[in-house]
């Protein structure tokens, strides 16, 4: 007797297209949190189905000692970090660690930093002459020719960045955005224009701590990026307000900040985020995106959907039987 043939439907697919690149999952672990992307990849149980790319630790022109200590500081619900991009500079980075990466296990991102212009155009240059798949310009870096001023917090500068940077590499170019600005939608705007194909939002938001006792900043450098659960709520803002922006130019968005379930991703995903980062919850958890990855695709056959692109965007915000405001 034959057996009845199996007429159940296929498994939701989380195969992800993103700035040209396809991706296995619409996981992108977030830089500065795994290294140069070796010190994941080689953790027991790492799956090339689990990521879909890695975004390695920021890179500047030349190597950085970083911030002295304390450089980072837990606080509720998230993390503190001033660790000053610490790197071996962009040559190093591409002529011995690329070779050691598997690039048949991911997608591998550079992120470019740099305290001048023309610091990015050179880090965007060398890496546009490596195999690294896309380079993640971090607008956020201070502007050292203008008193420190972060390079995004200003949509004029930002866009100057991104174009400079455009010039020098035919990479996939994603736009990491800051939430330290007034209003992050334009900065979006203007980054697209000059020439950035993808947006990664947010940045870390800008915090301190303080030791009661001693009087003192816990963190050396005064301040640094927090992270965590914590900024979830703004991240989800800024992404939804993003992507009113960018889904008119059809450039996608990595929606990160505060992600630790596949709850926190599935929102991301329905506020218009292409792709979803995950950061400090990898400190203590490793393998918390196969059960995001997990989530998404029961969530995905849940509710009938074939496919994790079939939910991005798809927010409602008018409620049900009340009309919208003009």
């Amino acid at each position: 007797m034959v057996p009845p043939a199996d007429s159940s439907p296929p498994a939701p697919s989380l195969a992800t297209r993103f700035a040209g690149l396809d991706l296995a999952s619409p996981i992108v672990l977030l830089s500065g949190c795994v290294g140069f992307g070796e010190e994941y990849t080689r953790v027991a149980g790492f799956s090339n189905r689990d990521v879909g790319a890695i975004v390695l630790k920021g890179t500047t022109g030349e190597a950085r000692l970083g911030n002295a200590p304390h450089r980072v500081y837990e606080t509720p619900s998230g993390m503190l970090n001033a660790i000053g991009l610490q790197n071996p500079g962009v040559e190093a980075v591409v002529r011995d660690i690329l070779p050691t990466l598997d690039f048949s296990e991911t997608r591998f991102i550079a992120n470019a930093c740099g305290s001048t212009i023309e610091e990015y155009v050179e880090v965007c240059r060398r890496f546009d002459d490596s195999p690294i798949d896309a380079i993640e310009i971090n607008i956020s870096c201070p502007n050292v020719k203008e008193g420190g001023v972060a390079f995004g917090n200003y949509p004029d500068v930002s866009a100057r960045v991104v174009a400079a940077c455009r010039a020098a590499t035919t990479k996939p170019i994603i736009t990491k955005l800051s939430p330290n600005q007034t209003d992050i939608r334009e900065n979006a705007r203007r980054c697209i224009e000059a020439g950035s194909d993808a947006l990664a939002v947010i940045n870390t938001l800008m915090g301190m701590a303080i030791d009661v006792e001693q009087r003192r900043p816990v963190l050396a450098n005064v301040q640094g990026g927090l992270s965590g659960p914590a900024i979830k709520p703004i991240a989800l803002l800024k992404t939804w307000q993003v992507y009113q922006e960018a889904r008119r130019h059809g450039v996608p968005i990595i929606g990160q900040g505060g992600i630790t379930s596949a709850t926190d991703a599935l929102e991301f995903l329905i506020a218009g985020a292409t792709c979803v980062g995950v950061g400090t919850a990898l400190f203590y958890d490793p393998l918390i995106c196969r059960r995001i990855n997990d989530g998404i695709a029961a969530y995905l056959a849940r509710h009938g959907l074939a496919d994790v692109s079939s939910l991005v965007g798809t927010l409602e915000t008018a409620l049900p039987g009340v009309a919208a405001r003009a």
